[in-house]
């Protein structure tokens, strides 16, 4: 399936912890992690609260990917300086 676009996100869940991710129907996507329906066993453990920051990537998934990755290395500390 191609996409225009994608959804790089950050999840703040119930431990306040964050959970980043990326989609190509955000809101969909945000449900299956709330109703535990979707295939993250991190956010079946610890349930998102909100979506605490989200950016739309145009272009390839490989673009939503590479940030998504960038995202997840760094600290809780600098997460919260980017939402």
């Amino acid at each position: 399936m191609s996409c225009d676009f994608y959804w790089v996100y950050i999840l703040l869940c119930e431990n306040k912890s964050f959970y980043t991710g990326y989609t190509n129907d955000l809101e969909k996507r945000y449900q299956s992690h709330v109703s535990g329906t979707g295939k993250c066993k991190y956010t079946r453990s610890f349930k998102p609260t909100k979506i605490a920051q989200s950016w739309r990537i145009d272009g390839e998934k490989s673009n939503a990917m590479r940030v998504e990755r960038y995202i997840k290395k760094l600290s809780h500390a600098k997460k919260q300086l980017l939402i």
